[in-house]
C-alpha cells in the first residue's frame, strides 16, 4: 500500500499563494491599461475590491463547509450536478491557462527593460515566455512543497517595489500636493461605460482569490486554513492595487502611460533615474515569475482533480511518485504554448490586454456559478445557513454580471466560445462511462 504523500501547505503557503496569484503582472502592466479612464480607474478599483471580497467570503464559507479538491468546480457540481460542475471546471482551467499567458507577457514584458533584444529582435519574447512556463511547469512536477516556497520568497520580494511605488508617491504629494496630480477630478465624467470597462480590466488583478481552495488535499487543516488565507490574502492584496496603480495613473501623463511595457518602472525612473527603474524592472518581473508559479501549480491540479472526479480523462489523474499531476501539467502546457505561439506577432502590451480580458472572461461564469452554488447549498442545508452568506452571495453574483457587461462584447463571445467547446468533451466522457 503507497503512503498518501504529506500535506505541504500551511496557512503562510497558502497565504503567499493567494497573495502571489494575484500581485502578478496585473499591477505592474494595469496603469497602461487603466490611463484612459483616470478616477475612472480608482472607482473601478473600489468597485472590484468590494465585489473581490464578497467573492472572497462566499469561497471562504465554501472551503470551511467542503474543504475538497477542485475549488470551484467541486461546489458547483455539489449544488447542480456533474454536468455543471463540469462546465464550470471547464471555463475555470481554460482560464488558468489562457490568464498564464498573460502573467507570462507581463513578466517578459518588464525583462525587456532590462534586455532591451527581447522587444526589438521578432517573436523572441515569445521564446523566452514560453522558457519561462516550462521552466515553473518543471518546478511544480517536482513537488507542491517546492512549488510553495518557490511561492513565499518570491511573494517577499514583489513587495519592495510596490513599496517603492508608495514611497515615491506619497513625496510627490507631499512636495506638491493637488497639483502634482496629472488627472484632474472631474466629478460629471464619473460612472458610464468608463467605470463598467475600468471594472472589468481590474478584476484581471484579483483573479486567484479562491487559489487556496483548488490543492485543498494539499493544505494542513484545510476547513480552518483556506477561510482564513483567502480572506486576508484579498483583503491585503485590494489595498496594496488600489493604492500602487492608483498613484501611478494619477501622478503620470495619460500620454506617457498608454502602451508602455514596463508603466511602473517608467513611473519610477521619471522621479528617480534609470537606475531605479531598472531595480523595479527586475522585481516586477520576479513578481510575475512569483505569480505564474502559483497559477501553474493550479492549472495542473485543476485538471487532475476532474480527472478525479470522472469528468476528464482518467490519464490526468495519475499522480507521480511525488504526488504531483505530472500529466495534468503537460497537458496544460501544451495548449498554453499553443496560445502563445498563435499570438507571437502581437506586442507585449497588446498580448497582455487581450489574454487579461479572456482570462477574466473565463473566470467571471466560474465565479457567478459559484455565488448560486452557495446559495443553493445553503437552501439544501449542506453549508450552514446564514443571512449574511445569503445577502453577500447575491451581490457576488450582481457583481460577477455586471463586470461581464464591462468586458466587452468580443471577450464575452470568445468566452463563451470556449465555454462551447467543452460541450463535445463532456457528451465524449459521459459516452465512455456508460460502455
Amino acid at each position: 500500500m503507497s503512503t498518501p504523500a504529506p500535506k505541504a501547505l500551511g496557512f503562510w503557503m497558502c497565504c503567499a499563494l493567494v497573495v502571489g496569484n494575484m500581485i502578478g503582472s496585473g499591477v505592474f502592466m494595469l496603469p497602461a491599461s487603466l490611463a484612459p479612464y483616470g478616477w475612472n480607474g480608482v472607482l473601478g478599483w473600489i468597485v472590484t475590491i468590494a465585489g473581490g471580497l464578497c467573492l472572497a467570503f462566499v469561497f471562504a464559507r465554501l472551503a470551511a463547509a467542503l474543504p475538497r479538491e477542485g475549488g470551484p468546480y467541486a461546489y458547483t457540481q455539489e449544488a447542480f450536478g456533474p454536468t455543471a460542475g463540469f462546465i464550470v471546471a471547464w471555463a475555470y482551467w481554460i482560464s488558468l491557462w489562457v490568464g498564464n499567458a498573460a502573467i507570462a507577457a507581463g513578466a517578459v514584458s518588464y525583462l525587456s527593460v532590462l534586455v532591451p533584444a527581447i522587444a526589438k529582435v521578432p517573436g523572441l519574447h515569445a521564446l523566452v515566455t514560453l522558457s519561462l512556463i516550462w521552466g515553473l511547469i518543471g518546478v511544480n512536477c517536482f513537488g507542491a512543497k517546492l512549488a510553495g516556497e518557490v511561492q513565499v520568497v518570491t511573494t517577499l520580494l514583489k513587495l519592495l517595489p510596490l513599496a517603492a511605488v508608495l514611497g515615491l508617491s506619497a513625496w510627490l504629494l507631499t512636495r506638491s500636493g493637488s497639483t502634482a496630480l496629472a488627472a484632474p477630478l472631474r466629478v460629471s465624467e464619473l460612472g458610464g461605460q468608463s467605470l463598467v470597462a475600468a471594472s472589468a480590466l481590474t478584476l484581471w488583478a484579483l483573479l486567484g482569490l479562491e487559489s487556496a481552495t483548488v490543492p485543498a488535499d494539499k493544505v494542513k487543516d484545510p476547513a480552518r486554513t483556506i477561510p482564513r488565507a483567502t480572506l486576508f490574502g484579498a483583503a491585503f492584496t485590494g489595498v496594496i492595487y488600489l493604492l500602487v496603480c492608483s498613484a501611478v495613473v494619477l501622478l503620470s501623463p495619460a500620454d506617457a502611460l498608454k502602451g508602455s511595457n514596463a508603466p511602473i518602472a517608467e513611473f519610477v525612473g521619471r522621479f528617480w533615474g534609470s537606475g531605479a527603474a531598472m531595480a523595479v524592472a527586475a522585481f516586477a518581473a520576479i513578481s510575475a515569475f512569483g505569480a505564474l508559479n502559483g497559477w501553474v501549480l493550479l492549472q495542473g491540479e485543476m485538471p487532475y482533480a476532474m480527472a478525479r472526479g470522472g469528468v476528464f480523462p482518467a490519464f490526468l489523474g495519475k499522480a507521480s511518485p511525488r504526488g504531483t499531476p505530472v500529466r495534468a501539467h503537460l497537458v496544460s502546457g501544451a495548449f498554453l504554448t499553443v496560445l502563445v505561439a498563435m499570438n507571437y506577432a502581437k506586442s507585449m502590451a497588446e498580448l497582455f490586454t487581450f489574454i487579461a480580458l479572456l482570462a477574466t472572461t473565463a473566470s467571471l461564469f466560474t465565479y457567478l456559478a459559484c455565488a448560486l452554488a452557495a446559495l443553493k447549498l445553503q437552501r439544501d442545508g449542506r453549508v450552514p445557513g446564514s443571512r449574511l452568506l445569503t445577502m453577500i452571495a447575491i451581490l457576488a453574483g450582481l457583481y460577477a454580471v455586471f463586470t461581464l457587461f464591462g468586458a466587452g462584447k468580443e471577450a464575452v463571445l470568445w468566452g463563451l466560445v470556449l465555454l462551447a467547446a467543452g460541450i463535445p468533451a463532456h457528451l465524449l466522457m459521459r459516452r465512455a462511462a456508460r460502455a
